[in-house]
C-alpha cells in the first residue's frame, strides 16, 4: 500500500464439487498468482473450498473434515505472503453449520465471519443446511487456531488505523438493511462480498447497480467475487462475475463466465477524505472487535486508469448526454435569473472559448424563455491586444447564430486613462488590467442604460489560478461558466459545434484559436500573448484542481497520478514546475474568489465562497509547495 492505494483482486476459481483438496490446490495456485501481481487484498467466492452446490453433502462429516483439511493446507501455503485473503468455506460451530468468510494472512486465520441472510426463495434453499450467523459473537477453534467468530469483526491495518475491512456474504447485500451498512458505520472503509449468485437474464446488471449504489452510499470500496465454472448446472448456472467498486463507480469488472483475477487499486485515502468531507457519516463501533493485519508500504505499479481530463467524460456513449445536461443546467439557471429580474443579457464577446460558451448558453436561455435572440446585447470591444483572428471569430460566430454585435473600440479610451494616471509608457500589468476594467465598465454601463444583466464569461480554471482582472473580467452580474473548468469549456463548445451545424465552422475556428487574454499588442496582426505559455497547460491545472479540491489529495500523490495520466507527454520536471505554479496561484487568488459573482454549480466542484469553497485569504501554501518532491 502506497499513497493509500490498496491493490485488490476479486477471483473466480474453478470448482470441483465436494472435492476440497482439488479446490484447495486451485486456490493455492491463484494465491501465488495474486502474490506475484503484488495483490494486497484477495477475495474468493462463497463456499469456494467445497463448492456452493454440494446439496445434502454439506451435512456429511466427510465434507466438513475435508474442508478443514483444505483450509489448513491453504493457511500453510500463505506463510511469507503479505496478502490479506478472504475465502468461503462451511464451518461447523456448536452443532450448526455456517457459510463463512475466512480471513487469512501469512499462515494465520485472523477471523471467521458467518453469513447472516440465508435465501429460501425460488431456486435457493440454504436454510436446509446452514444457520444464520446474525447473533454469533464469539470465538472458534479452526485449523488448530482459536480465532474470532462472528459478524462483529473489523480487520484493521497495523500501519494505518483508517484502513478497515469487513466482510458480508452474497445475500447479505441484497436485503433491505445490508450488513455492510453496520460495518461501514463501525469504520469499515472496504467491504468484501463472497458470493454465489447464479446467473439469470438481467441479473448481472442488477448486481452492478446494487454494488455501485452500496459503495456510493457508504463512501466505501466494495469487492465482489462470485462463483463460476465447476458449480452444478442441474438447475442453475454461475457466471463468476467479479466487480471492484469505489464510491459509486465501478473501477474494474470481469466479463461473465470468465475465470481468474480482476485486479485494481482502491484509493483508501480518497474514501477517507470523502467521508470527512461529507461529515454526515454516522459512526458507531460499539460491539465490534478489531483484528489487526499487515499491509506493506513498498512501491507499487498502479494499474487503474487515471484520466488526464477528469472533468471531461471518458465514456463516448454517455459523453453527449453529459454535455447536454451541463448546458441545460447553465441555460436554465440563467433563464431563471433573467425571468426574475426581467432583464436582457449583456455579454462581451472576445472570439475566445469562454465568451463563446457563455453566448451559446444565453441563446439557449432565450429559447427557453421564448425571447427574440436579437434582444441579446452582445458587445465586442477590440483593444490594443486584439488580433485579426479573434475579430474574425466574433463576426463569423455572431452571424451564424443570428446575433447582432455592437462594436465599441477601447484603444483610445485606454490610452487616455493610462495617460491620466501617468502610466502610458510601460506595457505592464496596469496596461493589461486597464483594458479589462474598461471593458467591464462599458458592459456595466450598457446594462444600466438598457435594462440589462451582465453575463460573466470567466471559467473555474481562471478562478482557481486567479487568471482574471480583479473588478475587471472577474466581475459580472451572473457568471454562467463559474464552475466549468477550461477543459470542459472546450468539450462543450465542441459538442455544440456538432449540434449546431450552421455554426460548426465558426465554432471550430474558436476551438483552434490559442487561449489568450489579448492584452498585449499582436505581432503582424497575430496573437502574441498565449496564456498556456505563461501559466502552463490548462489540462494540467484542471487535473491538479480536480484532485486538490474534489479529493483533498496531497501534492506528492497528485504528482504521482499526473505521471501516470500524462506519461510520455510531460517530464517530471515539468509536472513539478506546473504543480508548484498551481499551488502558489491558487492560494494567492482566494481574495478574488471571496467576492466572485453568483453562478450555478455544475459538477461536484465549485469555488463559490457562498456554497463550496471557504478559505482564508491569508492561508499559507508552504506545506503544500514543500510536499512537491
Amino acid at each position: 500500500m502506497k499513497y493509500g492505494f490498496i491493490k485488490t483482486a476479486a477471483v473466480t476459481s474453478n470448482i470441483t464439487i465436494a472435492n476440497s483438496s482439488a479446490n484447495s490446490l486451485e486456490i493455492i495456485k491463484l494465491i501465488k498468482q495474486a502474490d506475484t501481481c503484488g495483490v494486497e487484498l484477495l477475495v474468493f467466492p462463497e463456499l469456494c473450498v467445497t463448492g456452493y452446490t454440494c446439496g445434502e453433502l454439506f451435512l456429511s462429516d466427510v465434507l466438513i473434515q475435508s474442508a478443514n483439511n483444505a483450509l489448513s493446507a491453504i493457511c500453510k501455503s500463505t506463510v511469507g505472503k503479505k496478502c490479506l485473503i478472504f475465502l468461503g468455506s462451511p464451518v461447523w460451530y456448536e452443532c450448526k453449520l455456517y457459510s463463512c468468510a475466512i480471513a487469512i494472512q501469512n499462515g494465520k486465520i485472523l477471523g471467521v465471519v458467518p453469513k447472516t441472510e440465508l435465501p429460501t426463495y425460488s431456486e435457493f434453499y440454504e436454510l436446509r443446511y446452514f444457520a444464520s450467523g446474525k447473533h454469533i459473537f464469539g470465538s472458534i477453534n479452526l485449523c488448530g487456531q482459536t480465532v474470532p467468530f462472528g459478524t462483529d469483526i473489523i480487520f484493521m491495518a497495523k500501519s494505518d488505523n483508517s484502513i478497515k475491512i469487513a466482510a458480508e456474504i452474497c445475500e447479505d447485500m441484497f436485503v433491505v438493511s445490508p450488513q455492510s451498512n453496520r460495518h461501514a458505520q463501525a469504520g469499515a472503509l472496504i467491504i468484501v462480498n463472497l458470493s454465489a449468485s447464479n446467473e439469470l437474464v438481467g441479473k448481472s446488471d442488477y448486481r452492478k447497480i446494487l454494488i455501485k449504489s452500496q459503495s456510493g452510499r457508504l463512501s466505501a470500496g466494495y469487492v465482489y467475487a462470485s462463483s463460476g465454472p465447476g458449480e452444478s448446472v442441474s438447475d442453475m448456472i454461475f457466471s463468476g462475475q467479479r466487480i471492484i467498486a469505489e464510491n459509486g463507480k465501478i473501477i474494474a469488472e470481469s466479463g461473465l463466465f470468465e475465470r481468474g483475477l480482476t485486479i485494481c487499486e482502491i484509493d483508501a485515502q480518497r474514501l477517507a477524505y470523502e467521508r470527512r468531507r461529507l461529515n454526515v457519516f454516522t459512526t458507531n463501533s460499539s460491539g465490534y472487535r478489531t483484528v489487526e493485519f499487515d499491509f506493506n508500504t513498498t512501491s507499487m505499479n498502479l494499474t487503474r486508469y487515471i484520466s488526464p481530463l477528469p472533468f471531461v467524460p471518458d465514456n463516448t456513449n454517455t459523453a453527449h448526454a453529459r454535455a447536454e445536461l451541463v448546458l441545460q443546467i447553465q441555460s436554465r439557471a440563467l433563464a431563471e435569473r433573467l425571468k426574475l429580474t426581467k432583464l436582457d443579457a449583456v455579454i462581451g464577446i472576445s472570439g475566445g472559448l469562454d465568451s463563446t460558451l457563455a453566448l451559446l448558453v444565453i441563446v439557449r436561455s432565450y429559447e427557453l424563455l421564448g425571447r427574440n435572440k436579437k434582444k441579446i446585447i452582445a458587445v465586442t470591444m477590440p483593444g490594443p491586444g486584439t488580433s485579426r483572428k479573434t475579430i474574425a471569430n466574433v463576426l463569423k460566430f455572431s452571424e451564424s447564430l443570428g446575433i447582432q454585435i455592437k462594436k465599441i473600440p477601447i484603444t483610445d479610451a485606454v490610452k487616455r486613462h493610462l495617460n491620466d494616471i501617468k502610466n502610458d509608457d510601460a506595457m505592464d500589468v496596469t496596461y493589461e488590467n486597464a483594458q479589462s476594467r474598461e471593458r467591464t465598465q462599458i458592459l456595466m454601463d450598457i446594462a444600466n442604460a438598457r435594462d440589462g444583466l451582465v453575463v460573466g464569461t470567466g471559467d473555474m480554471s481562471e478562478s482557481a489560478l486567479g487568471w482574471c482582472t480583479y473588478n475587471g473580467d472577474h466581475m459580472s452580474m451572473y457568471a454562467v461558466n463559474s464552475s466549468v473548468p477550461k477543459t470542459l469549456v472546450k468539450y462543450l463548445v465542441s459538442y455544440e459545434s456538432e449540434r449546431l451545424k450552421n455554426c460548426k465552422n465558426a465554432l471550430m475556428s474558436v476551438l483552434n484559436t490559442e487561449i489568450t487574454p489579448e492584452l498585449l499588442p499582436p505581432k503582424n496582426g497575430k496573437i502574441s500573448q498565449r496564456t498556456e505559455n505563461i501559466i502552463g497547460p490548462y489540462e494540467l491545472h484542471d487535473f491538479f484542481l480536480y484532485y486538490t479540491i474534489r479529493f483533498g489529495q496531497k501534492p506528492d500523490k497528485i504528482l504521482m497520478l499526473a505521471t501516470k495520466a500524462f506519461k510520455g507527454k510531460y517530464s517530471m520536471a515539468e509536472l513539478k514546475k506546473y504543480l508548484k505554479i498551481f499551488i502558489k496561484r491558487f492560494f494567492k487568488s482566494q481574495f478574488k474568489r471571496n467576492c466572485m459573482p453568483d453562478g450555478v454549480k455544475i459538477g461536484t466542484i465549485s469555488l463559490s465562497p457562498r456554497s463550496d469553497w471557504r478559505m482564508a485569504t491569508e492561508s499559507s501554501d508552504k506545506d503544500w509547495v514543500e510536499s512537491v518532491r
